[in-house]
């Protein structure tokens, strides 16, 4: 059995800025357990100097729909053009949810859809403005769904573009049913080996793959550039014409 490589000195991620954008039910300042356990994502990688901005999407008006900016199509109001330029200016994207009826939250589906209002738009390679970013997900509840609630929403967030490293998810359940959350006292979330494990894997996992994506200055855009697609390159595809 080949030894284990040390581990080294913690690396330090000062360029790095992270978007964590909590999805619970509950508008500031109520106690959202989801925060609890993406505090540890986010004090994790405040400790390795990424910065870190967080978002409870509740507190603000994020109207319903696929388009950039909803108020061209009939929203009285719609915060979402904000929050996406604080999500697109950053490396790295913490998504988390409260677990209701084995889902993930009404307002972390519509965080999705917003996000996926912004699918035409492209980078200066041509590839998705995702592209180049780091994101994983956080999820809470007192009912079974952690791995189906992180399934869909990784699904989603790799095929918008994002870049999902190895173990981009955290969880943790209470007892099922009534029963201490995150939070409360007594519950034990805070020194679960598993979940506390997995924030931590998490948590540098976005960093280690945000930083190289960066030094590598994204991903190569050959097979990805959607302009040259559209201007009939087929990079390899044996038939073009029915790419």
């Amino acid at each position: 059995m080949a030894e284990r490589p040390e581990i080294g000195d913690m690396p330090r991620y000062d360029g790095l800025r992270a978007v964590v954008v909590n999805c619970t039910l509950k508008p500031s300042p109520a106690l959202s357990h989801t925060d609890g356990l993406m505090s540890v994502v986010s004090d994790i990688m405040k400790t390795a100097g990424c910065s870190v901005e967080t978002i409870r999407a509740v507190d603000h008006v994020i109207a319903p729909g696929v388009q950039p900016d909803m108020t061209e199509h009939g929203a009285s109001r719609d915060d979402w053009p904000d929050l996406a330029h604080k999500i697109l200016e950053a490396d790295i994207l913490v998504l988390g949810t409260p677990i209701w009826l084995g889902e993930p939250s009404s307002v972390c589906r519509r965080v999705i859809e917003r996000l996926y209002a912004l699918s035409g738009w492209k980078n200066d390679k041509g590839q998705s403005i995702y592209y180049g970013k780091a994101a994983g997900v956080v999820i809470t509840g007192n009912e079974d769904g952690v791995k189906h609630c992180a399934s869909g929403m990784l699904y989603a967030l790799g095929h918008l573009g994002y870049m999902v490293p190895p173990q981009a998810d955290a969880g943790w359940i209470g007892e099922i049913g009534p029963g201490p959350s995150y939070c409360d006292e007594g519950s034990g979330a805070g020194s679960h080996p598993f979940t506390q494990r997995n924030a931590t894997i998490l948590a540098w996992n976005m960093m280690h793959t945000a930083n190289m994506l960066k030094q590598a200055g994204g991903l190569p855009n050959y097979g990805n550039d959607r302009d040259a697609f559209d201007d009939g390159a087929s990079f390899g595809h044996p038939n073009p014409e029915y790419r």
